[in-house]
């Protein structure tokens, strides 16, 4: 080590407590818009990445964004429902695989997804223990809603109403679970997976109840007329799906217009695609069919226009910061005049002493932007997961 860097060395040195204020400062400066920049690049990646695995969405004409949200992160309110026959539709029409969605319901904090076996396969999750739903009352937990609820296969969970004051509609459900997921690390870690018919049982559209013909449920039935029986209130309403009671579940009016939130539109080729997405083209179509990586990107396009205004504040702030900085390098020369002095008058030319006043600006400088390139190496390396833990 040379005589004026180790003179700048032993300087700073000794005023460890200026130098690390310095060395931090410098060191937010730099890494503050870079490592911003790496986290809003890794979020828009971790947020898009699910948007453009999903090929098309369809529901009911409304907010694209709010029919995304819920649809693949499970986060927005229920959007405006359509009706199953939009699946049928979309089968007929031979140009992709229908996905049908029902997300309304929640067990505590976990949404329920009232789905088909087919998105499993299709968002590649794999079973960590258990089987896959078979009957109506059985559900497939996600790996960290199975780890909050502290559940596995054979234990239950139980849907929450919607309301406390909800008495006569939507009422809570047993649900069996069968299965627990591996984790994906996406939203669906979080979610709870039952049949698309166990939701519709939940929103009430199907239900079962003690046996009325039986003599033992007299006090049930309101009138028998020709074989057809009229139940009163008191009629006992099954809230646990069971071997015992399974057969008498049923649904009333037609399966066709039962409500779905949402259709996930599997293409089987580019060309089926834009065939399909002419179907809802036209101007009376009361369905939208959206891309859901462009509805993402138009929402990042709004997130990154903040970012840069974010970039501008916290440079304003580094101006500062290092105008700040000078100031103390300035007035730390005014007080060490008598030390310069010194080490001119015991043989240091004024070259030397301006080396070693130089060689202390550039060591703080060279070890703030050292550790704030650490800092953003540590930032693109672990960033991912971390977004990952706040997001799930």
């Amino acid at each position: 080590m040379s005589g004026p860097l180790y003179l700048a060395w032993r300087y700073l040195l000794y005023h460890r407590v200026k130098t690390a204020i310095l060395v931090t400062s410098i060191m937010l400066i730099v890494f503050l818009p870079v490592g911003l920049n790496v986290l809003v690049g890794q979020s828009a990646g971790e947020l898009t990445a699910r948007a453009e695995a999903t090929p098309l969405l369809v529901g009911a004409r409304g907010s694209a964004l709010e029919l995304v949200l819920s649809s693949l992160y499970f986060e927005s309110d229920a959007p405006e429902t359509t009706s199953y026959v939009q699946v049928t539709r979309m089968a007929q029409s031979g140009f992709a695989e229908p996905i049908p969605l029902y997300v309304r319901f929640y067990v505590r904090k976990h949404p329920i997804v009232g789905t088909t076996l087919e998105y499993f396969d299709f968002r590649g999750l794999r079973l960590a223990a258990g089987r896959r739903m078979a009957v109506l009352g059985e559900c497939v937990v996600g790996a960290r809603a199975a780890e909050k609820l502290s559940v596995a296969p054979g234990d239950s969970v139980v849907s929450s109403p919607e309301s406390v004051f909800d008495l006569a509609g939507v009422y809570p459900l047993k649900l069996r679970v069968v299965g627990v997921l591996a984790a994906s690390h996406t939203p669906d870690d979080l979610a709870i997976f039952i049949d698309l018919k166990t939701a519709w049982i939940i929103q009430g559209f199907g239900h079962g109840h003690q046996d009325l013909t039986r003599s033992g449920a007299d006090a049930a039935v309101l009138s028998r007329e020709r074989g057809r029986i009229v139940a009163n209130a008191s009629v006992v309403q099954y809230n646990e799906i069971t071997q015992a009671n399974i057969d008498s579940f049923h649904f009333h009016g037609d399966l066709a217009k039962y409500p779905v939130t949402a259709v996930i539109a599997v293409p089987h080729d580019e060309k089926s695609r834009v065939l399909l997405m002419g179907r809802y083209e036209a101007p009376d179509e009361s369905q939208q069919i959206v891309r859901p990586s462009a509805v993402m990107n138009d929402l990042l396009s709004t997130i990154l226009t903040v970012q840069s205004y974010v970039v501008a504040a916290i440079l304003m702030v580094a101006v500062a910061t290092l105008a700040t900085a000078a100031l103390v390098f300035m007035l730390s020369l005014r007080l060490r005049r008598g030390e310069i002095e010194t080490m001119i008058k015991i043989g240091g030319s004024r070259r030397s002493v301006a080396a070693v006043l130089t060689s202390e600006v550039v060591v703080v400088l060279a070890l703030g932007v050292m550790l704030a390139g650490g800092l953003t190496l540590v930032t693109s390396r672990f960033g991912s997961a971390a977004i990952r833990a706040l997001l799930l």
